[in-house]
């Protein structure tokens, strides 16, 4: 790993241009402290030239690691025959019908360029199926920026449920009212939402991993059975889990099909693309000569279906599909979560390491964790001294997520697991 102690002055000199030019001194994203220079399989360079093991990747869309040659490849040769036509073309075609062959879900799919809008349409296509206004969501639940994903994403105040907490200045108190909560693998607590409030729920929509956490046993099945049974429309949020959990998604990891499900990240190859997929009969409302004016759902983007974020996406399925693949980012994860278990124990610091192995972190309690409340209860101060200290040893992560590669090699793996003991003994020495 390069040493570089201190920060160059070129990045010092970009985050004090960052700081002039963008609100709160950085894109909204990561924290604004680190500028990123370049990225090569699994591992990034910032501008002082520090060196680390890559787990944010990109916030995910870089499952086959940054600057993977054939995707590299695909997209030159695209950038020579055009950017952007805002018409068919010939690679969104193939990945719609690549993204329709692997997805349990997709009869048809449209195109956006976001996992915001994806969500955001996916609930528009349900109120629109439906005739119905509500939508049902899951505390803790992330689907994207529009004012129905914003509520109850992270609250600083835990309400009763139903009741919906608004997680964001400017959202009109309607918006609150149009949206039902529930507690996430509380199976009794779902279906006793969804009895009271069916006759006016759309949808309802649900990461099928929430953030870190996975359903409990019969969850999704439960979930599948009640919607069915109202006639709710279920969306899958699939823009972290899709071509992740496996090549068909959580859908065919958990083997629960939902009605709609929205994909993003790893279908744009590190491009911006997402889409909404699902039934037929829904995906039909955004076809006026199908469904008539009245249920017409209006759905246009300017990049949406790009040939260059598609080509990308076409060589990412196809290094995906290939044998080994999906094994190789299991074994690199397992392989990690083992290590924080091992060390943590090893200095006597509860830990529950959760999540599935392309996606999970560790929350720092002796209890299990099995929705948003339960993570509240972790220790932040020891979950931002782990962090702080695998940066220090040359790993970068997001704040409550480790995202795994295909990329990542035994040498990264090694880095890691030492990072972690470092780490282990940084969170037991500060008590």
């Amino acid at each position: 790993m390069t040493s570089a102690p201190d920060r160059s002055d070129r990045e010092q000199d970009l985050l004090a241009r960052a700081a002039r030019v963008l609100p709160a001194a950085g894109f909204g994203n990561f924290p604004p402290d680190i500028v990123i220079a370049r990225g090569e399989r699994g591992r990034v360079w910032d501008e002082s030239g520090r060196e680390y093991v890559d787990f944010l990747i990109g916030s995910g869309p870089m499952l086959v690691g940054h600057g993977h040659p054939e995707v590299v490849e695909a997209v030159e040769a695209q950038l020579a025959r055009g950017f952007t036509f805002f018409a068919l073309n010939a690679a969104g075609i193939e990945l719609a019908e690549a993204i329709c062959a692997a997805v349990p879900c997709a009869e048809q799919l449209r195109y956006v360029s976001t996992g915001s809008e994806a969500d955001m349409y996916a609930m528009r296509l349900a109120r629109a199926h439906t005739g119905r206004e509500r939508i049902m969501k899951f505390e803790g639940g992330y689907h994207g920026m529009s004012g129905e994903a914003l509520m109850s994403l992270a609250p600083q105040h835990l309400a009763n449920f139903p009741e919906a907490v608004p997680d964001s200045a400017g959202i009109p108190d309607a918006v609150r009212r149009s949206m039902v909560i529930a507690p996430f693998n509380d199976i009794e607590a779902m279906r006793a939402t969804i009895a009271d409030h069916a006759h006016e729920l759309a949808a309802v929509i649900v990461e099928p991993l929430q953030r870190l956490i996975p359903p409990e046993p019969g969850f999704l099945q439960a979930l599948r059975e009640e919607t069915a049974r109202h006639g709710i429309v279920l969306i899958f949020d699939e823009v972290v889990t899709g071509f992740r959990l496996a090549y068909g998604g959580a859908q065919q990891a958990y083997g629960v099909t939902p009605d709609l499900c929205t994909l993003g990240k790893v279908i744009g190859g590190g491009f911006p693309l997402a889409a909404i997929a699902g039934r037929r009969e829904i995906m039909a409302h955004f076809d006026r000569e199908a469904v008539g004016s009245g249920k017409f759902t209006f759905q246009i983007g300017t990049l949406s279906g790009n040939p260059v974020a598609s080509v990308a996406g076409l060589a990412t399925l196809a290094i995906l599909r290939r044998e080994g693949s999906y094994e190789r980012i299991r074994a690199t994860g397992w392989a990690i979560m083992d290590a924080i278990r091992r060390e943590f124990a090893r200095v006597g610091i509860p830990v529950q390491v959760v999540g599935d192995p392309a996606l999970f972190d560790a929350v720092f309690t002796d209890r299990p964790v099995r929705d948003y409340r339960d993570v509240l209860r972790g220790d932040l101060r020891r979950l931002r001294l782990f962090n702080a200290t695998l940066r220090r040893h040359g790993i970068l992560k997001p704040e409550s997520k480790f995202y795994v590669s295909l990329a990542h090699d035994k040498a990264d793996l090694a880095q890691t697991v030492g990072a972690i003991a470092a780490a282990a003994d940084a969170v037991a020495e500060a008590g």
